[in-house]
């Protein structure tokens, strides 16, 4: 019993809460803590922002790019097939200016 009641003395010896020089200006309210809860997380590891989902689908393809052979071989065919397109498209357009150019000698010969 001499225990409990020292114990209970040397209790009294420390400063209240208000009193304690690491708390600035701070109200304690001990009914604030149970009265609301801490907020939950909105989501796990961010994934309510867009730009991680983005990312997880530009990384998703392009590691579906880098490992399936058929995904590349078919990139492959329509790269070729465009810069095709794209080299026959400039020679029309040298065609069409050299004719361009050969009318206007014409006409200024006549």
């Amino acid at each position: 019993m001499s225990d409990y009641k020292n114990n209970e003395t040397s209790t009294k010896n420390y400063p209240s809460i208000g009193e304690n020089p690491y708390i600035q200006a701070q109200a304690f309210d001990p009914f604030a803590l149970s009265s609301s809860a801490p907020e939950a997380p909105k989501a796990f590891m961010g994934l309510e922002n867009g730009d991680f989902v983005k990312g997880a689908l530009i990384g998703a393809a392009a590691t579906f790019l880098l490992t399936n052979e058929t995904a590349q071989k078919a990139i492959f065919k329509a790269f070729a097939k465009a810069s095709s397109m794209m080299q026959i498209g400039v020679e029309e357009l040298k065609e069409r200016y050299e004719d361009a150019k050969a009318e206007l000698e014409a006409q200024k010969s006549e």
